[in-house]
């Protein structure tokens, strides 16, 4: 498991890293500890991270860097710096879920990995490599965010308000239908979407909602 000696980075505690790359359904098939502990720590160091990276780069309104941050930290996103880590190959899942490692379990054990390289390097050394990876993305305007649904998920998820898609309209016969729907958050319209299909409306909508909510910072 040497996916971490490109960062200069050489993990002394093997059995933490395991951890790291323990997912709990492993861990209840072999009585040993998984990540989760370890995503938590490494969760509030990433954000931490990325909030200082953002506030010292550039010149944004709280709103609009909430916003700019959950681009970033999505889980899309983590999805996609686990592969260029390289780590996913390595990661630990019981047998029920050896066919099913999605980008959740994979966003996880990026920020386990993120907790276990604080603990043994520190905060200084921990921000060298996380924004080695995640500032090229930024810096390129890489938007994560084919999916808007998620993105307005993320963005609402700590005002605990609710998110809502109504079908307002089905126009057009049966092989050729449009779909208009809405998305509310806590039962106020946010925005409208049309598509072929309902996902693709839902899809529209939240795109929509998230244009207002960016010019309004």
């Amino acid at each position: 498991m040497d996916f971490l000696e490109k960062y200069d980075i050489k993990i002394k505690d093997k059995e933490l890293l395991l951890t790291a790359l323990t997912h709990s359904s492993y861990s209840n098939e072999h009585d040993c500890d998984n990540y989760e502990r370890l995503e938590f720590l490494g969760d509030a160091v990433l954000e931490t991270i990325t909030s200082e990276y953002f506030y010292k780069n550039y010149d944004l309104k709280e709103g609009e860097m909430t916003k700019m941050r959950a681009k970033y930290v999505c889980e899309k996103a983590l999805s996609k710096y686990a592969e260029v880590v390289g780590y996913i190959p390595f990661i630990r899942v019981g047998k029920g879920q050896a066919n099913n490692i999605n980008d959740t379990i994979i966003a996880d054990v990026f920020e386990a990995i993120i907790g276990c390289v604080f603990l043994e390097f520190g905060f200084d050394r921990t921000k060298k490599y996380v924004l080695e990876i995640i500032s090229p993305f930024i810096e390129s305007g890489t938007d994560f965010y084919s999916d808007y649904k998620s993105l307005i998920q993320e963005l609402v998820q700590t005002t605990k308000k609710s998110v809502d898609y109504k079908l307002v309209k089905e126009e057009g016969p049966a092989h050729d239908k449009t779909y208009v729907v809405e998305l509310l958050v806590d039962g106020v319209v946010f925005g409208t979407g049309t598509g072929k299909n309902k996902k693709e409306a839902e899809q529209q909508a939240a795109y929509e909602a998230y244009k207002k909510s960016a010019r309004k910072g």
